[in-house]
């Protein structure tokens, strides 16, 4: 078994959680004399006092609940004997108040990427198909199988086929005030920086969401005369391109297979233009980072996550822009949140989104405690309050210096709070429209996840899920726990990685094309 060992977050913390795999039997004695009243599986709490019914159990310096009965000290600490605290309030919270020094700029950090004609930059090279509506994914899903086998090897500068399907467009309130989240979703994620600039869309033709609402002429396309080459300097903007639309309905197909054929077509017209794209050296400052976690442990907040933070101030520091998301999994700490603000202004954004959650969850009669899945408790977390603190940590240190509502495009650098839902798929396609152009996943029960339109790196918080998915994941956390890295070497390494996999390096999710379909947030009624 080795040494018995247990890791305490704060000294204020009256919990600490057990580090051995497979966990430590009852009668288990740590050097400090602590002595494990019962069988503590890995990753969950152990009791280092005693604590009498109703005492307040904390971790992280914050109080994750009380206790519904005494507990000695040594005893397993879980959900069944814990009461979660009440959901903080969000009136009279710390509004911009901590003014940390800044850190010094870091320079001199480049990776190899695509320009685009509006400014951004692409770590990949792939061709998108935008759909408006549900009805033809069925079609779509054929016609890029067949692009893939039949066109895409002619072209090697080409990375991927992709088509943007969805379950949105019909049978919906169109018109409805939250119509807007799923819609400018649609729309952002089709100019994500990784398509370098090509918009081809397939429509059905009598849908509710027809092409021109869904990318507008006030939001011209643009295209680049060549591509992959910058415009030059004062040079007059890029001109609005021509929507390209295959409309299934139109009189010129005849059958399925002339609706084929086209998509086919249209599609060889922007593959050329995109082999003509070639990488070049940008610095750093160019990426768009989104960061995540799934199936997450107990472990998350120790390892995983806290690394993650680290390579997230460095990424701040290079003048990079990162977004961290999940409303429901930092609810708990929303006034660490405005407290980090830059200002009272971004500090409210932040309250508001909360506050609209807060009201979606009761127009649905749930509450914040469906959150915490049986995979969450089982891997040692015990409700909501508890996932926050270690969800949070991911942001780093770095002033919060802007709020995304759900499907807003990013337009700032810095440390940005891009509102989504908690859910691992609908959180990734918010990041993709906000313009992610690199994706950071945590995971400690593991998830086999992944996007097609943007590399997703996938940090493992223990070693033993590194090890027995030792294809999945591409980052062993599990060594900070384990004492061979440090919080800070680990996010160094974190930092190093994504400029080699923006570079054109694969993860492990690219290699076995691991991906989900989008999946909207929409808010608004089905009619």
């Amino acid at each position: 078994m080795g040494q018995a060992l247990y890791i305490r977050m704060h000294a204020q913390d009256n919990v600490a959680i057990v580090v051995n795999d497979g966990g430590l039997p009852a009668g288990t004695v740590f050097d400090d004399g602590l002595t494990l009243v019962q069988k503590v599986p890995q990753g969950h709490k152990v009791a280092l006092v005693d604590l009498a019914k109703g005492a307040a159990v904390r971790r992280y310096n914050v109080t994750i609940g009380y206790a519904s009965q005494d507990l000695p000290r040594g005893s397993w600490v879980n959900e069944q004997v814990l009461q979660m605290p009440d959901a903080p309030e969000l009136e009279g919270l710390p509004m911009a108040t901590v003014r940390p020094d800044p850190l010094p700029p870091l320079e001199g950090y480049t990776f190899e990427g695509y320009r685009n004609a509006d400014g951004s930059v692409g770590t990949r090279n792939i061709l998108a198909i935008t759909t408006t509506v549900q009805c033809v994914a069925g079609v779509v899903d054929v016609a890029v199988q067949r692009i893939k086998a039949e066109l895409l090897p002619r072209y090697p500068q080409v990375d991927d086929v992709v088509g943007l399907e969805h379950t949105y467009g019909c049978g919906v309130a169109i018109d409805a005030p939250d119509a807007v989240i799923p819609i400018r979703t649609l729309r952002n994620i089709s100019r994500n920086p990784n398509f370098g600039d090509e918009i081809m869309v397939v429509s059905l033709g009598c849908e509710k969401l027809q092409p021109e609402r869904l990318l507008p002429a006030e939001a011209p396309l643009r295209s680049m005369p060549h591509p992959g080459a910058a415009p030059a300097a004062g040079a007059a903007p890029a001109p609005a391109s021509v929507l390209d639309v295959v409309c299934l309905q139109a009189e010129e197909h005849t059958g399925f297979m002339s609706m084929i054929d086209s998509i086919v077509r249209q599609a060889d017209v922007h593959l050329q233009r995109l082999n003509r794209r070639r990488r070049e050296t940008v610095p750093a400052s160019e990426l768009v980072v989104g960061v995540q976690c799934g199936g997450s442990d107990a472990f998350s907040g120790v390892t995983a996550n806290p690394a993650v933070g680290f390579a997230s101030d460095l990424l701040v520091r290079a003048g990079a822009s990162v977004m961290f998301s999940e409303v429901t999994e930092v609810r708990d700490g929303i006034d660490q949140l405005t407290a980090r603000a830059s200002s009272p202004a971004v500090a409210q954004a932040m309250v508001d989104q909360m506050a609209w959650y807060d009201a979606y969850l009761a127009r649905g009669r749930a509450d914040r405690s469906a959150n915490t899945t049986p995979g969450n408790k089982k891997g040692g977390l015990s409700n909501i309050v508890e996932k926050a603190m270690g969800s949070i940590v991911k942001s780093g240190s770095a002033p919060i210096s802007g709020v995304l509502a759900p499907g807003e495009k990013l337009q700032q650098k810095g440390l940005i709070y891009a509102a989504t839902p908690a859910s691992d798929f609908i959180c990734g396609t918010l990041q993709l429209a906000a313009g992610m152009n690199l994706h950071i996943f945590t995971t400690g029960r593991g998830t086999p996840y992944g996007l097609a339109a943007c590399p997703v790196i996938k940090v493992a918080t223990r070693s033993d899920l590194a090890r027995r998915w030792h294809d999945l994941m591409d980052v062993n956390a599990g060594r900070i726990a384990e004492g061979s890295e440090t919080i800070e070497s680990l996010g160094w390494e974190l930092f190093h990685l994504m400029l080699e996999i923006a570079s054109g390096k694969k993860t492990w999710a690219e290699h076995w094309k691991l991906s989900n379909a989008l999946v909207l947030f929409n808010p608004a009624p089905v009619t």
